[in-house]
């Protein structure tokens, strides 16, 4: 366990070289390049001191963060960073004498495994779950919830309209002045809207109070996704016990 432990810390030494200041405002100048781990020290170093200067400026971090993470990937997705990983960690195993074999070992067994794993991250995801793009994930999930209010709110007020008789008076009024813009057609317009115009109000009401408008309309979410995402819960919960 310590081995693997001390291997650990050996990754994120490497890596650490060019994730060092996430949240920094500085355009990589390396983007798109394969940097050896001489350009990754100086563009970390870089990156240093311009924090410095720019502590605070929080405006970007998100983007920021996206932009860094996908640099870091493209930059340890590459042969030759890979390559130079290796060569670094066989180097330290070199000096562990006695546990240099088990070490090399480890580095042969864990290092593709690592590049894999790093291969396969999103950089948004990455960002979110480093807790800089949590804002954005709020801002989303709030709006989310608003949107749902808001939909309920506005089928509330329509069905005390709709129930009230001078609403249905004011609409009927409103269709007959539509049915004059109908031209050669608007006794035959007037005659449908005198017929089923408060059939179709009644059928509006009963629409609004039979149905989950909101659902349908995708402002809120089916109270069904979330029955099923508790009762999921409950089960990993029980399961875990």
């Amino acid at each position: 366990m310590g081995m693997r432990l001390g291997f650990v810390v050996l990754i994120m030494l490497g890596t650490s070289l060019v994730c060092h200041s996430r949240d920094l405002g500085i355009l990589n100048p390396f983007a798109g390049k394969t940097l050896s781990v001489s350009q990754a020290k100086y563009l970390a170093s870089e990156w240093e001191t311009k924090a410095s200067k720019d502590v605070g400026k929080k405006e970007n971090v998100c983007t920021l963060c996206e932009e860094f993470a996908t640099d870091a990937q493209n930059y340890l997705s590459a042969n030759k960073t890979q390559k130079e990983i290796v060569d670094m960690l066989q180097k330290s195993c070199s000096k562990l004498h006695s546990f240099n074999q088990e070490c090399l070992t480890l580095v042969e067994y864990y290092v593709p495994l690592f590049f894999m794993e790093i291969s396969s991250i999103e950089p948004e995801d990455f960002c979110q779950k480093v807790n800089l793009c949590e804002e954005v994930a709020f801002i989303s999930q709030h709006l989310k919830k608003d949107s749902c209010e808001f939909c309920q709110k506005t089928v509330a007020e329509a069905l005390l309209k709709l129930k009230d008789p001078e609403t249905e008076l004011e609409l009927v009024k409103m269709l007959l002045k539509v049915c004059n813009s109908v031209k050669g057609y608007e006794k035959q317009c007037k005659k449908m809207v005198f017929e089923y115009g408060p059939v179709i109000l009644m059928n509006a009401e009963h629409l609004l109070e039979s149905n989950d408008v909101c659902t349908m309309l995708h402002a809120c979410e089916s109270p069904t996704s979330n029955t099923k995402q508790a009762t999921s819960e409950e089960t990993i919960m029980l399961a875990s016990s």
